[in-house]
């Protein structure tokens, strides 16, 4: 199975990253603007996406956050399971964030494209946890 991995050191600390992976506030000021929630079901709109994402949070505390796609959509994330590892950076001014999208078949046309989503996705979450200001990547 392949794998997506990033690693990234943001200027906050780790209550604001903490924040801006699990709260709506947070998730909509770097990734969608479309974000709801059914329990521990996040359902993530995007323009022109049929359907919503659905991703399962499994774990949500100060050091790890995992979640795991549920939905049929898309295809290729069925299963997969996202991880966020969070410590302090090497000199303790912010937050070390370790990211791991696992779970996707070796031959999966879509890794790339993915990977390449996921990279830009992380310098957003970067910006917006520094600076608190929302710039999400998909606005609509």
């Amino acid at each position: 199975m392949s794998e997506i991995t990033f690693r990234t050191d943001i200027g906050a600390d780790r209550a604001k990253v903490h924040e801006a992976l699990n709260t709506h506030d947070g998730l909509t000021g770097w990734w969608t603007t479309g974000v709801n929630r059914d329990g521990e079901i996040l359902l993530l709109d995007f323009p022109q996406i049929p359907e919503p994402f659905r991703l399962r949070r499994d774990r949500a505390d100060k050091e790890e956050i995992v979640w795991t796609s549920i939905g049929a959509f898309p295809p290729h994330w069925s299963g997969t399971v996202i991880t966020w590892q969070l410590t302090d950076t090497a000199d303790g001014s912010g937050t070390r964030v370790d990211f791991r999208h696992a779970g996707f078949a070796d031959d999966d046309p879509g890794l790339a494209h993915t990977a390449d989503t996921w990279g830009q996705l992380m310098d957003r979450l970067k910006k917006y946890a520094e600076s608190g200001t929302p710039q999400p990547f998909f606005a609509f």
